[in-house]
């Protein structure tokens, strides 16, 4: 009898060792995935250091010509955009690039850097791209901080850097903000809904998601996106050669691009309410909003 419970315990043991040294081990490699992690951003946000910040500012918009010059209390909404862009931390170097003289000369006016670009562009991110391909200087990162929107706040646009920054597996970084239930229907308002760890998965013109009683949900977090995006540098120069593709053309949206060709987009969450200028009406609205909260 005493055989078998010698060979019961041996087995025991060796079974218990086995245990111990595949926890051991799960664990380590667990330890190893956090630190390759940890490595991997903080290399990511070493690789991807220099950043530029632009503002696409063009005249010929179809919705509201001469839209950049328009006055806001005053100041052409340009100016205040380039105001509010200069307080962010993250950017080396800010720029406006236009294919507009009156544009030109009223940014060099008020002592903004202007790069020039040709009238050939179809969208913010290709006019991007031309003014990258004029510096000397390598960046890392590009911004592209739209030009309408005059009370952007510079930590969101710290905050779509870090988050590229810290994320190496995505070429492009964006924000969203919550959507009020009166902009739901309103195809100017370009809604956006993302994976569970922060990546985006669509962006629409349309209500996302769309439930199947045919109205908005007051207790479902629908994400409105406020535009700025910033791009890995090498990414961007890229860009222009993918083929327009059946989604962007649909919604006439240049990030469903991105996604369409399978590339990785990260998205924050921000407190801000926006105050995109997309028609004149909006004008009105903005410096009402401004009048109340005294800001000049």
């Amino acid at each position: 009898m005493r055989g078998p419970s010698s060979s019961s315990s041996v087995s025991d043991g060796t079974n218990r060792s086995w245990l111990a040294q595949g926890l051991l081990a799960g664990a380590a490699v667990a330890a190893a995935a956090v630190a390759y992690t940890v490595i991997s951003r903080r290399r990511s946000a070493r690789l991807r250091c220099h950043v530029l910040g632009i503002i696409p500012a063009r005249f010929a918009s179809s919705r509201f010509p001469g839209k950049p010059l328009v006055p806001i209390l005053g100041k052409p909404m340009i100016q205040r955009t380039w105001e509010r862009a200069k307080l962010a931390t993250t950017l080396d170097q800010l720029v406006v690039a236009t294919d507009n003289e009156k544009i030109a000369e009223c940014c060099l006016g008020f002592g903004a850097d202007v790069i020039m670009t040709s009238d050939t562009c179809r969208n913010g991110t290709e006019r991007c791209n031309e003014a990258l391909q004029k510096f000397k200087k390598k960046f890392d990162i590009v911004v592209n901080i739209q030009g309408d929107e005059p009370l952007i706040e510079p930590e969101i646009i710290d905050g779509v850097v870090k988050a590229l920054q810290a994320a190496p597996d995505a070429v492009f970084s964006t924000a969203v903000t919550s959507l009020k239930p009166e902009d739901a229907s309103d195809p100017n308002r370009v809604k956006c809904v993302v994976d569970s760890h922060g990546y985006a998965i669509y962006f629409s013109r349309g209500l996302i998601p769309y439930n199947k009683s045919a109205k908005v949900n007051p207790r479902f977090p629908y994400l409105l996106h406020l535009g700025i995006q910033s791009y890995d540098a090498k990414f961007l120069r890229k860009y222009p050669e993918l083929a327009p593709t059946p989604l962007q053309l649909e919604e006439d949206l240049e990030q469903l691009k991105v996604l369409e060709n399978g590339y990785k987009m990260k998205v924050i969450k921000v407190d801000h309410e926006a105050h995109g200028v997309d028609t004149p009406e909006d004008v009105e609205k903005i410096e009402s909003f401004m009048r109340q909260r005294n800001l000049s």
